[in-house]
């Protein structure tokens, strides 16, 4: 710990993101990346728009994925909001809307960077538990509050609100914002967006790294009310105007015009993850129910530290959160068909004592 860093620095536990060895070749489940490449439009973007141009800075507004982000939701140009991935606009929203002096509220089980965010602001948060089958109860949640998030599909366990739900705590919780974290809201679930007209604050955020494979470009939005994204741009423009870079710009238009490879690859992910969850229980796993590209699983009668130390050791990497609740569970990211039949092989031999 230096002696040069601020008091604030020094008191925080930083975001721990998934683990990127480089020692050896892994199958990959622990970070909730797409199995499938991005559209091969994206590409071709890509290598149509490298040249002089990267010499001039982007465009601060982003108005060409802004444009194609409207059209694609059927909302107008000034619902959305464009940024550094969807964490950034989580930052951007959180110093935006969430800086009360009422505790915001979000699940004691959710996101990790919620409370990363809240000491970083310095927000006072008051986490709400979810059920003892991981389940949010927003009945919980209309009490005093300066501002309520959570994902929806949650993360890490995977499951999925209806939108008939949300609403009912929009119609109760009309005086701070409400903010939907629809990351993984592509491989099954229903998104919110359709209620910005009559809540004005509703904001939904969502990012191009999974269902659209750009993970590596760093891509977000937010779609709310005018006055929503208003202040979010004020944030923007207080921090760093160009937080978009020109390939990031094209490459994300190009993954939203394409609905064809989109959906398509949606569809596959979905497949097997239903097939997965299949051949689990067959091995006497409980898995939570999921409308996401992860599923989080637990062995009746094996720890998951001891799995997750197994299945490193075979080549395989999941996420083990050894945190109070969901220490005896695992997150496994839903990969190809492939990835997943061997998965499968390593925790039959692991189980067997082979």
């Amino acid at each position: 710990m230096s002696k040069f860093w601020s008091k604030l620095i020094r008191g925080l536990d930083p975001y721990v993101p998934g683990e990127q060895p480089k020692d050896r070749k892994y199958i990959k489940l622990n970070t909730n990346e797409n199995p499938y490449p991005p559209s091969p439009a994206v590409l071709e973007a890509i290598r149509e728009y490298t040249g002089k141009d990267l010499r001039l800075y982007p465009d601060p507004n982003g108005d060409i994925l802004k444009t194609t982000v409207a059209g694609y939701f059927r909302v107008k140009k000034k619902n959305v909001f464009v940024g550094n991935g969807s964490d950034e606009v989580l930052a951007f929203a959180f110093i935006t809307f969430f800086k009360q002096q009422k505790p915001i509220l979000y699940p004691d089980i959710t996101y990790s960077f919620y409370p990363v965010y809240s000491k970083f602001f310095e927000i006072k948060a008051n986490p709400i538990p979810l059920t003892g089958d991981f389940r949010i109860n927003l009945a919980d949640y209309p009490v005093d509050n300066g501002g309520i998030i959570f994902p929806n599909p949650n993360a890490p366990t995977g499951r999925f609100l209806p939108v008939e739900q949300i609403e009912s705590l929009l119609k109760q919780n009309t005086l701070s914002v409400v903010i939907v974290d629809e990351a993984y809201v592509d491989f099954g679930g229903k998104s919110c967006i359709s209620l910005i007209e009559n809540y004005p604050n509703l904001l939904v955020i969502q990012t191009l790294s999974k269902a659209r494979s750009l993970a590596g470009m760093r891509i977000g939005y937010a779609i709310g009310s005018p006055e929503l994204i208003d202040g979010l741009e004020r944030a923007k423009n207080c921090f760093n105007s160009y937080t978009l870079d020109r390939l990031a710009l094209v490459a994300a238009t190009a993954a939203i015009n394409d609905r064809v490879y989109f959906e398509t690859t949606c569809r596959a992910i979905i497949a097997t993850r239903e097939w997965l969850i299949a051949e689990l229980e067959k091995l006497d796993f409980e898995v939570v129910p999921s409308t996401a590209n992860f599923i989080f699983i637990r062995h009746r009668n094996r720890k998951a530290e001891e799995l997750f130390s197994a299945l490193r050791q075979r080549g395989v990497l999941v996420r083990y959160f050894k945190l109070p609740r969901i220490d005896n569970h695992l997150r496994v990211t839903i990969g190809t068909d492939d990835e997943m039949q061997e998965f499968i092989r390593q925790l039959q031999a692991i189980l067997s004592g082979n």
